[in-house]
């Protein structure tokens, strides 16, 4: 896939409506830290070592599409504007931190964008993987794949008491971050969204507002705090178990909010679908909100008249940055976004308009 091709895809094949739990669980993300023997971190490395670092990784990464068996492209940050960056980590493909302009920093993402490596971030290497609903299992195996490839043809830094050798102590040991993207109106509506948050600690995970994504899109993240001390499998069944037990007490929210305040929430969803299907001018912070009532008028059989996946066409279509590349023009106004924003989202809906 060409990189503008890339940019220009409406569609995230991890972002959707598929996999296990999809109702509740939007997608399922592992990453990997790892750095190169005796070479230091980014952060303490000068432009000579990050050179070093890239054209290490390069030929070794080169071969992965061959590996895997779908290609990659290969992107140099510093060859981007900042709109294509933009469009990267609106599609959660890059980090904001990696986007900063510094040299020698790649990064390799797959065809079906479940994969993206970064090098010279905090780390020599993130590789991070993600799949489509609770799927953490699925998900950290590509990964594993990544990784064994890699080790395969380098020299990781690897302590033998310590585990994997990171730019950040709290990623000691397997160098393995995961997390889930949740979405939970019904806890929120219920208010009890803040027990899910204040008890997460205890189990050594956290739960936060998706960032990015604006207040009252009720998107939801739970990863995993810890890394030294416990095996992967041991981290990935503790955080699957914790989103699924999430996920139920969701169900049990949505089933609750039919019995009581019925009439109020139908209205409520049934405003945020005319809104979108006629509205002339949306900001984005509105689009998220609306589109997260929708959802929840999908999921609970309320709305039929379109089908599920028009709302992972609109969570990467009507955004700033994507709508500014699309049209070919970074310094569009406002309004003149707001008013390209309502037009995208009512073609989005009459594309995914269910028959009779």
């Amino acid at each position: 896939m060409a990189v503008d091709e890339l940019l220009r895809s409406s569609r995230l094949s991890w972002f959707g409506t598929e996999g296990a739990d999809s109702d509740v669980v939007i997608s399922s993300r592992v990453r990997l830290a790892r750095n190169l023997v005796s070479l230091p971190f980014p952060g303490r490395a000068n432009l000579a070592q990050l050179a070093q670092i890239q054209e290490t990784l390069d030929p070794v990464l080169a071969g992965l599409g061959a590996e895997l068996g779908q290609p990659f492209d290969r992107i140099a940050l510093d060859e981007l504007t900042a709109l294509q960056r933009e469009v990267l980590i609106e599609k959660r493909l890059i980090s904001e931190k990696f986007a900063e302009v510094q040299p020698h920093r790649l990064a390799y993402i797959s065809a079906n964008t479940r994969i993206s490596i970064l090098v010279n971030e905090d780390d020599h290497l993130r590789i991070q993987s993600m799949s489509p609903g609770l799927s953490l299992t699925q998900a950290f195996e590509m990964a594993s794949r990544v990784d064994d490839y890699i080790e395969a043809h380098l020299d990781l830094a690897f302590d033998e008491t310590m585990g994997y050798l990171t730019a950040y102590p709290t990623n000691l040991g397997t160098g393995l971050r995961a997390s889930v993207i949740l979405h939970l109106p019904g806890l929120v509506y219920t208010r009890n969204i803040e027990n899910i948050v204040n008890t997460s600690p205890q189990l050594g995970l956290a739960v936060h507002p998706l960032e990015g994504i604006g207040e009252g899109a009720h998107f939801y993240k739970i990863s995993n705090q810890l890394t030294l001390g416990y095996s992967e499998a041991e981290m990935i069944e503790n955080l699957q178990t914790a989103a699924g037990e999430i996920a139920a007490h969701e169900r049990r929210a949505r089933k609750a909010l039919s019995y009581f305040g019925k009439d109020g929430i139908e209205d409520g969803i049934w405003r945020a679908f005319g809104i979108l299907s006629y509205a002339r001018s949306l900001t984005e912070q509105e689009l998220f909100a609306l589109v997260s009532r929708v959802r929840y008028g999908i999921d609970r059989g309320i709305i039929k008249e379109v089908t599920p996946d028009c709302y992972a066409e609109i969570i990467v279509a009507a955004r700033d940055g994507y709508l500014k590349y699309a049209a070919e023009n970074e310094n569009l106004s406002t309004g003149e976004i707001s008013a390209i924003r309502a037009s995208r989202v009512r073609a989005i809906l009459q594309k995914y308009r269910t028959q009779g």
